[in-house]
């Protein structure tokens, strides 16, 4: 097999599903109580048996009466919906079927069963203040999460203490839950407070685990110790116990639980910046996944982060791959909302690749999915994939098609109060699109837009990109005619980075200071302002510095210097300073090792020459 794809492994036969309904129903228990994935397939067929009209429940104490065997169902599907982020349908569920333990007697049962669903509620998105702005709504979301959370715990701890006559199995998954419920806390809070008192529980658990031999739940709380040092920022900490347990599952199992050990390490190792150490851990439990029956979405998971580490080595064919397989996983295992974000993505990723028209065929077909045609998939996320559309459209040349998606899309997201940041990006690429096809007027409109929305949530570096750009496009197209409006953007957009430099805003690509600059000079070229030209972009080279041999930012250098040299010399026709400029320019770059980021200096000096 090639090193760049996961060998393909058959899956490790499942337990196999017993005839005997009593035996199904003792064996199906029996893997639910060792967290073994094969009892999804027994389930799976009880479910089937007990909707049948005639289906008659055995007369035997060792199953338990018909009331048990329902809840037992209930809490199975509880399981599911917790796993697709449906936290609302597994509390319901929960709360069921707790309530049918207790009409069983069966009291460890029934406190489990309550203290997930009062885990499985704490985890539910909770809206902020009405009152407040989206920042401060989303800061006060997190507080209500936090406290949820911490309310949830005491409960669950609540439930432990007054349940009597608990067995090591049920004692052992609350200590779990409790311990879960501090973890997704400090996950949420990232406070250091928050640290301690979610390692105390994992000690109970893991002391009790280790008392009465529950290999899988000690296993799990090595995984959960794992994560909780990564949580609080000591990566290597983290591998360090992965490690150990890595260990321990391979001589002596649960082997079930490899596939999740190793993606944790797969993730950590991206995290310390180790990507093909990732790749070999990641491809590594999709082996090992693929042995065993699919009882959740875990394979989709491995795909998606084996495509960013991929893109991290610098091979984004195979992250493709990856991305669609992910996608397939996620949508098999009805995970709806993460298969069309791995689509999207893959799209986009298209898109960077330069396959637009394999990306419009591919969001062409999601977006006929009957949940997105009729409406009941995340508006969010329909519009998410219609701009990756819209996008395509644009790279692959259909101005029209895309401008056209892009003012809808603007149109719509005018209305997500609780959004206004991802309005003012959406509506400043639609300015974007108008003034490429010559519409200043509703570029300026749509600007104006982007800039009221980007007052309420700042998104200063792509607000400043379509004001720099809607500018540029201006200038070129309409000359002398368009320079007061050409300038009018470039002060908005010098506003937006006095205001981002105020708000100790770091970009991720060019500062903004320099890229105005640069524009200024860009435009006044246009319009054969060339005087002004030169002073802006002599203010950008100035701006940037003095520059060493890894700077990234060399290439913007070089380009100010080759606009600079060009407009001097070929344009203001003063050629001795232009080939001193660009000669000086040429030398540094030499002398910093980068001859070839020197390439377009050295092809204009010849072109000055010539001219």
């Amino acid at each position: 097999a090639s090193a760049s794809a996961p060998v393909a492994v058959p899956a490790r036969p499942a337990p196999s599903v017993p005839e005997s309904l009593t035996e199904l129903i003792l064996r199906a228990r029996e893997l639910h109580e060792q967290g073994h994935p094969g009892d999804t397939a027994c389930w799976a067929r009880l479910r089937v048996l007990t909707a049948a009209r005639d289906y008659r429940h055995p007369d035997d104490p060792a199953v338990g009466p018909l009331v048990q065997l329902r809840a037992d169902l209930l809490t199975d599907e509880a399981y599911t919906a917790r796993n697709k982020d449906e936290f609302d349908e597994a509390v319901a569920l929960h709360e069921e079927a707790a309530g049918l333990y207790e009409d069983a007697g069966l009291a460890g049962h029934a406190a489990v069963a309550q203290a997930c669903g009062l885990l499985a509620a704490a985890e539910a998105p909770t809206e902020g203040t009405p009152d407040g702005g989206p920042a401060d709504d989303e800061a006060a979301a997190t507080g209500a999460q936090i406290d949820a959370l911490t309310a949830a715990h005491a409960s669950i701890v609540r439930l432990h203490q007054e349940t009597p006559g608990l067995t090591p199995h049920h004692e052992a998954r609350l200590l779990r839950l409790r311990a879960s419920a501090l973890g997704i806390r400090l996950q949420t809070s990232h406070r250091e407070e928050h640290i301690a008192p979610a390692h105390a529980e994992l000690d109970l658990l893991q002391k009790c685990a280790d008392r009465h031999r529950l290999a899988g739940q000690s296993s799990g709380a090595g995984l959960l110790r794992a994560t909780l040092h990564a949580l609080s920022g000591d990566l290597p900490g983290a591998v360090t116990r992965i490690d150990a347990l890595l260990v321990r599952l391979r001589s002596e199992g649960p082997a079930w639980h490899l596939p999740r050990t190793l993606g944790l390490r797969g993730r950590l190792h991206l995290g310390l910046q180790d990507p093909q150490s990732a790749y070999t851990d990641l491809t590594e439990a999709l082996r090992h996944a693929a042995e065993w029956p699919a009882d959740s979405d875990d394979q989709g998971r491995y795909h998606q982060d084996l495509a960013e580490v991929c893109m991290h080595l610098g091979r984004p064919d195979e992250a493709l791959r990856h991305l669609t397989r992910a996608a397939e996983q996620h949508l098999r295992h009805g995970s709806r909302v993460d298969g069309f974000c791995a689509y999207s993505n893959a799209a986009q990723l298209s898109v960077n690749l330069d396959r637009n028209e394999d990306a419009i065929a591919l969001l062409d077909s999601v977006l006929t999915e009957p949940d997105i045609a009729n409406g009941e998939l995340d508006d969010r996320l329909t519009a998410q994939l219609r701009l990756t559309r819209a996008r395509a459209l644009h790279a692959g040349g259909d101005l029209k098609a895309a401008t056209a998606e892009f003012a809808e899309l603007a149109a719509e997201s005018a209305g997500w109060d609780d959004d206004p940041g991802s309005h003012a990006m959406i509506a400043g690429e639609t300015a974007v699109l108008l003034a490429e096809t010559g519409e200043f007027g509703a570029a300026r409109a749509a600007l104006d837009q982007a800039l009221a929305a980007h007052a309420k949530v700042p998104r200063y570096e792509q607000i400043s990109n379509h004001l720099r750009e809607a500018a540029r496009l201006q200038a070129k197209q309409q000359g002398k005619e368009g320079l007061r409006d050409a300038r009018a953007l470039l002060a908005d957009a010098e506003r937006v980075a006095v205001a981002a430099d105020r708000d100790g805003f770091k970009p991720m690509g060019r500062s903004l200071e320099t890229a105005l600059a640069y524009e200024h000079g860009r435009v006044n070229a246009y319009v054969g302002e060339y005087d002004s030209a030169l002073a802006a972009l002599d203010q950008a080279v100035a701006l940037l510095g003095d520059l060493g041999p890894a700077d990234e930012r060399l290439g913007e250098w070089t380009e100010c210097v080759r606009l600079a040299g060009a407009v001097e010399g070929l344009y203001m026709e003063r050629t001795a300073p232009a080939l001193a400029r660009v000669d000086a320019a040429i030398a540094r770059l030499t002398a910093l090792g980068q001859a070839e980021e020197a390439a377009p200096l050295t092809e204009l000096a010849a072109q000055i020459r010539d001219e």
